[in-house]
């Protein structure tokens, strides 16, 4: 995954945070009500949220790079830079209005979520950060189309450092919406929400993956 890989997450990220706020906006709400300190509440959950993100790059970098020591390891690395370019394509897509594009991912990960979503009840109603932190991290891994293409991108990251930060880029792009939600968020998603902003980030990101796409047909 080249340097812009960061960059296309990051925007993934941020102008897919309706989507976020969509997914975890129950959660977040829950945060604020009734609850003193609140931005210590959400900055904690969003701190414990993006750290699993961090680690699912980090082991789907370490897949990555393992797999690449097999023999063989040329085909395998092609099939996982097209795997990663094809995940950015839909993610333009997704930017573009193409809401369906990433329905299919989040299938993926409902077993493993039902087994984690019985122990968010531990820290809920959320009032400390004690609370609010491991509320996050068990959060992360709630079944979402944007992470899940995000981890195909970092599969080609090389490494678990590389992984990680891919990871780490795309939740940074996630935290204004979230860490803002209910709060300053109405201003936000109005901006995000423009055709002018969604569509040229969709076709930035679009663009990202298509260039993927035709430096690997020129190999």
């Amino acid at each position: 995954m080249p340097d812009s890989g960061y960059l296309a997450l990051f925007l993934v990220g941020l102008l897919g945070g309706t989507h976020c706020v969509g997914m975890c906006g129950g959660i977040v709400g829950a945060l604020s009500f009734g609850a003193p300190g609140r931005w210590r509440l959400h900055l904690a959950y969003n701190i414990g949220r993006i750290t699993s993100y961090a680690a699912a790059g980090a082991v789907v970098g370490t897949l990555g790079a393992a797999s690449l020591g097999f023999d063989g390891q040329v085909p395998v690395r092609l099939a996982l830079y097209l795997l990663a370019n094809l995940m950015l394509v839909a993610l333009g897509l997704y930017l573009l209005g193409v809401t369906r594009a990433l329905a299919f991912t989040e299938r993926a990960g409902q077993h493993l979520w039902r087994r984690l979503q019985p122990l968010t009840r531990r820290f809920l109603p959320a009032r400390s950060v004690a609370q609010a932190f491991p509320l996050g991290l068990l959060w992360g891994w709630l079944p979402c189309g944007l992470v899940y293409s995000a981890l195909a991108s970092a599969l080609t990251a090389g490494s678990a450092g590389r992984g990680a930060l891919l990871m780490l880029a795309f939740g940074l792009g996630t935290l204004p919406n979230l860490l803002l939600a209910g709060m300053l968020l109405s201003r936000l998603n109005e901006f995000v929400r423009r055709p002018v902003v969604r569509i040229l980030s969709g076709l930035l990101v679009l663009g990202f993956g298509l260039y993927g796409l035709f430096a690997l047909m020129r190999q």
